[in-house]
């Protein structure tokens, strides 16, 4: 009979180990509800400031929970992790500019900024003004041990997952990740309220989450790197109705995404009077960078899209 477990936020770890003791021990068919806290470890609070960005201190890795081992998993199977339900934990969310991390380059964004979201509504994100994001739930970091002893780093994504980013990733996905050592260890962590594909400024409306998750096995289909089936079309909240879209062409995608979201935040501080970094905050939380073209040497397109339902 498949049994539903609990995993608390009390105790975290912050790196890729396959050296590190499960917290929990399930069967295949089991769901597990684990309570998740943000990417600053619970840094901050309503009344933060923009000066508290600096004073966080460097990053120490994603607070993640579990690892989970899951009975049977063996290298060369997949584990199934079906996505229940992801829920704010808490009534504010945040996002920050770090310099010197994000898309784009320090010279243009020097100083620290954060803006406080307003969750409580549990339908969106509010900063101060007229804007609204539509909340869709993810967990940024879900991941499972590494073959490679040692160690590993929770900021980059890897071929076991961890920080994907994925905003798809949301309630009715499954994600499928390929088994490195027994037991898979998975973990999670890193809840977003809402998130545009880049996360251009590096966080998202960042916040403590709930994520309820069951897994399963698959065997016989070995995978070299994460793969997800969506439960239908994906259309987030915030993209049915007009975008506007700004467009880059050149040989380097990196170089076309900073210049896409160079143009959007231009957009958004001329028509809608936000300050640069308001609009690069705004630019990582909902507007989506897409690779619009790719076939026409030497020139690509990278285009970025706001949703304009938005604004009130």
């Amino acid at each position: 009979m498949p049994t539903t477990h609990h995993l608390d936020r009390d105790t975290v770890h912050r790196e890729w180990n396959n050296a590190l003791s499960p917290r929990l021990t399930i069967d295949p068919g089991d769901t597990v509800v684990f309570d998740t806290r943000d990417a600053a470890d619970g840094y901050y609070s309503p009344s933060s400031t923009h000066a508290d960005v600096l004073g966080r201190g460097p990053f120490r890795g994603h607070p993640l929970t579990g690892p989970v081992s899951v009975r049977g998993a063996q290298r060369g199977h997949v584990l199934t992790v079906e996505i229940l339900d992801v829920k704010p934990a808490a009534p504010f969310g945040w996002t920050a500019i770090r310099p010197g991390r994000g898309l784009m380059p320090e010279a243009e964004f020097s100083k620290p900024h954060l803006t406080i979201w307003d969750l409580s509504d549990g339908t969106h994100a509010r900063m101060s003004g007229n804007v609204a994001v539509p909340l869709s739930p993810f967990p940024g970091v879900m991941g499972v041990a590494l073959d490679e002893p040692g160690s590993h780093s929770t900021m980059p994504p890897r071929k076991n997952g961890g920080n994907m980013d994925v905003k798809h990733l949301v309630a009715g996905t499954t994600l499928f990740l390929p088994v490195w050592v027994d037991g898979a260890l998975f973990s999670v962590g890193d809840a977003h309220a809402a998130q545009g594909d880049g996360e251009v400024c590096v966080t998202a409306v960042e916040m403590m989450g709930r994520v309820t998750l069951r897994f399963g096995l698959a065997k016989g289909r070995e995978l070299k790197e994460p793969q997800f089936r969506t439960r239908g079309p994906f259309l987030a909240a915030a993209d049915r109705g007009p975008c506007f879209v700004t467009t880059a062409a050149g040989p380097d995608l990196f170089a076309g995404a900073q210049q896409a979201i160079r143009y959007m935040i231009e957009h958004l501080a001329t028509e809608r009077g936000l300050s640069r970094e308001e609009a690069y905050i705004l630019c990582s939380v909902a507007v989506d960078l897409k690779i619009s073209e790719i076939v026409d040497a030497p020139n690509w397109i990278v285009s970025a899209f706001l949703p304009e339902s938005i604004f009130a």
